[in-house]
């Protein structure tokens, strides 16, 4: 088994005990619920899924630095030169888990040398994780299967599949679609797992308007790049990794199968927000 082999199996291992965690605060709704500075939830869940997982990473890979959604972060200057680290969300989806959809997920990826390179997403209430390693693919792994998963293929003719937010209005999204274009909507809860639906094919793309973090992004990004798609700024530019002060992402689209000519069917449109 090589290292990295073995830093997959630390971080499946990982998100699928903090998902534990998760799932008994989810059964017993028993659970405290907070508001952050940037008016986003957090719940007493979050918090204990991420002690849990930066408990488990520094005791197993000591060596590698962590930045979590839920923690301090370290200014730029402490954490630029950093070859590789562990980027988590103990809960993607909070306000699912509240609302109590199960359209949430444990994220956990590996970023080596500015890029993700290995991505875990596990949805413990779904009981099914998605995970992926640079260069040896993407898979879903059930409670009765694991298989290789793969963006959907398109012969120019059918409707595209957009993924969409339960809550955010459906307008918002379709602006920047070009009305050109057939579309079928298929909804989900968290970030993650709609990057999750365009690997495995139930979906084309999918479009994040809103304030997300690099640990919305760190594990779909390896997930979906290793099933055929991508994740790109709202200008369908690369994201980055580690590489400004804020950790906050632009507006992004996830992209499925790239014959598709995306430059024409998304239209790009910059962000005023400042990151």
């Amino acid at each position: 088994m090589t290292i990295s082999q073995s830093l997959l199996d630390i971080a499946i291992a990982s998100a699928k005990k903090a998902g534990v965690e998760v799932m008994r605060f989810y059964q017993e709704g028993n659970f405290e619920q907070f508001t952050k500075d940037d008016e986003s939830p957090v719940t007493s869940a979050d918090l204990a899924a991420n002690k849990i997982l930066e408990d488990e990473l520094s005791r197993l890979t000591p060596d590698i630095p962590i930045i979590s959604e839920e923690s301090t972060y370290l200014p730029l200057a402490e954490r630029e030169h950093w070859t590789r680290y562990w980027l988590l969300d103990p809960i993607d989806g909070t306000g699912e888990f509240i609302a109590g959809s199960g359209d949430f997920a444990v994220n956990v990826a590996l970023v080596e040398n500015g890029w993700p390179k290995i991505g875990v997403i596990h949805a413990p209430a779904h009981q099914v994780t998605y995970f992926a390693e640079t260069g040896k693919g993407a898979f879903k792994q059930d409670t009765h299967s694991t298989k290789q998963i793969n963006v959907a293929d398109y012969d120019g003719k059918r409707a595209i599949n957009v993924g969409v937010s339960r809550r955010q209005k459906l307008a918002v999204m379709a602006q920047y679609l070009n009305d050109d274009y057939a579309y079928n909507h298929i909804p989900l809860g968290s970030c993650s797992l709609k990057s999750c639906q365009i690997a495995e094919g139930i979906t084309d793309c999918y479009l994040r308007i809103g304030p997300t973090g690099e640990w919305d992004t760190g594990a779909s990004q390896c997930i979906l790049e290793e099933a055929g798609g991508t994740i790109l700024d709202s200008e369908l530019n690369a994201l980055s990794y580690n590489k400004r002060e804020s950790l906050m992402n632009p507006d992004f689209n996830g992209i499925g199968n790239q014959q598709i000519n995306w430059q024409d069917i998304i239209k790009p449109h910059r962000c005023e927000r400042d990151y």
